[in-house]
């Protein structure tokens, strides 16, 4: 049987690794952290979450409530780390980080068919015939290693900014001004609401859009893209310096939009983005207020709460200043301030196959968001896929796509059939599912009930593919 070579230690690669050991494969898992580190990473720990807790929904026939519990049948690892260092967070999954990380390190040290190196891989043996090659080295993969990347697939990685929110300590946090609740009753009542008055909003707004932000570094700079939606010139990538013609502006993912940026698109977008209020009634006044910030448990002590979809590239002291606006947080301690930096991927229409091979070298897949996923669950589920065919592969089998009706299949089919040149990373949504027959659509007009034969379809294809 031939050997598995696992390269990053974030979401997708643990997962891979531990999937493919359950399943009788020797694998040797490389992280290059604490030898070297990234821009973003704080910690040397396996399955670092950089940006927020949470993993999402766990809505009944939700989008992400249903790849997780395909996930969750194909017995992954991260999931049940997950489940077992939840915090509260109403109808979503959020967990300890720390404690989530310390879970995933134990199942590695424990497995006996895992071998774990900490070592910087800057170059790929694609000939090796002894070997299958993950790699999961992540957003922020180091130059070396990208740059060997690049050799083999002929193409630059596509580039976006990601963000992290703050956090803030929750012994600062003025309780006289803030209401607990889930929106529209939504699961258990597990978000810190703070209401805005009309005034108090448009303050905040004009003190966000006067703001100083951080100057992007120059390792950060997206280069000029080609025609096919790749950078044009091999060295571009480290080279685009701040203001050079060679540099495009921040090309940021639409689901991780700073603060600052939703702003800018107007007056009113924040109230229909992070700061949206319907469904959040203030006890006091028995109404929803103009605008709110919700934030969202950090630990299992509750010490801590980070500030959902806050994140921004304002300075410290600005932040500091700008979030002690929001009502409740006037004399608020922050443990961490808001950040973006930037994520790079690989063009994985022209790449890959929906078996997270590379076409001109199968002995080598691509997982996490480095394939072009995008999400803390979808990075999982995508490394439990590519666990799944690494092992297939090193028993010298074929192995079979997950099926175009699941979650799974769907979001691999979007990441290796997507339209080249607008190629852009993506969450698990409803949108990239098989859709209903249009007789069926006619007939059931309600959407739930739509999602519901959705879900219902996709676990049946799912568990029929398992047992495959």
């Amino acid at each position: 049987m031939k050997k598995i070579h696992i390269i990053g230690g974030g979401l997708a690669g643990p997962e891979a690794a531990l999937q493919a050991a359950s399943l009788g494969c020797k694998v040797i898992l490389s992280e290059m952290r604490p030898l070297r580190s990234t821009e973003a990473h704080q910690t040397s720990d396996f399955a670092e979450l950089v940006c927020s807790n949470s993993l999402k929904s766990e809505s009944e026939n939700s989008a992400p409530w249903l790849l997780k519990q395909e996930m969750r049948r194909a017995n992954s690892f991260l999931l049940q780390a997950a489940d077992a260092t939840s915090v509260p967070a109403g109808h979503a999954l959020a967990v300890d980080r720390a404690l989530f990380s310390e879970r995933v390190a134990q199942l590695i040290a424990q497995h006996p068919n895992i071998e774990v190196r900490r070592e910087e891989v800057t170059t790929l043996n694609e000939s090796d015939p002894d070997t299958i090659t993950i790699l999961a080295s992540g957003p922020l993969t180091s130059s070396p290693l990208a740059a060997e990347l690049q050799r083999l697939t002929g193409t630059e990685q596509l580039a976006f900014y990601d963000s992290i929110s703050p956090i803030v300590d929750a012994a600062t946090i003025d309780m006289d001004k803030v209401y607990f609740a889930a929106r529209w009753d939504k699961g258990t009542a597990d978000y810190i609401n703070c209401p805005f008055t009309k005034p108090e909003y448009e303050a905040f707004i004009d003190a966000l859009a006067a703001a100083e932000k951080i100057q992007h570094k120059s390792w950060e700079q997206i280069p000029a893209l080609n025609e096919l939606g790749a950078p044009s010139s091999p060295t571009a990538s480290s080279s685009a310096k701040v203001g050079s013609q060679d540099a495009k502006p921040p090309q940021y993912f639409e689901g991780c939009l700073p603060i600052e940026e939703t702003a800018r698109r107007g007056h009113d977008t924040l109230r229909f983005g992070p700061m949206k209020p319907a469904g959040l009634t203030d006890p006091k006044t028995g109404r929803w207020p103009y605008a709110c910030v919700q934030l969202r448990q950090e630990t299992l002590r509750a010490d801590s709460y980070n500030l959902v979809g806050f994140q921004n590239s304002l300075k410290y002291g600005e932040q500091a200043r700008i979030l002690r606006m929001i009502p409740g947080l006037e004399n608020a301690k922050f443990l961490r301030y808001g950040q973006v930096h930037r994520n790079t991927y690989i063009h994985a229409p022209s790449l890959l196959t929906e078996t997270l091979q590379l076409k001109q070298h199968p002995n080598i897949l691509i997982a996490g968001q480095l394939s072009g996923v995008e999400g803390y669950t979808e990075s999982i589920a995508s490394g439990l896929l590519a666990g799944r065919f690494a092992a297939a592969l090193a028993r010298g089998e074929q192995p079979m796509p997950a099926p175009r009706l699941t979650a799974n299949g769907s979001l691999t089919h979007y990441i290796t059939h997507a339209e080249t040149k607008h190629f852009q990373p993506a969450n698990i949504t409803f949108d990239l599912l098989v859709p209903l027959e249009e007789e069926l659509r006619k007939k059931i007009r309600d959407k739930k009930e739509r999602h519901r034969i959705q879900c219902e379809r996709a676990l049946e294809a799912w568990d029929i593919w398992l047992k495959a």
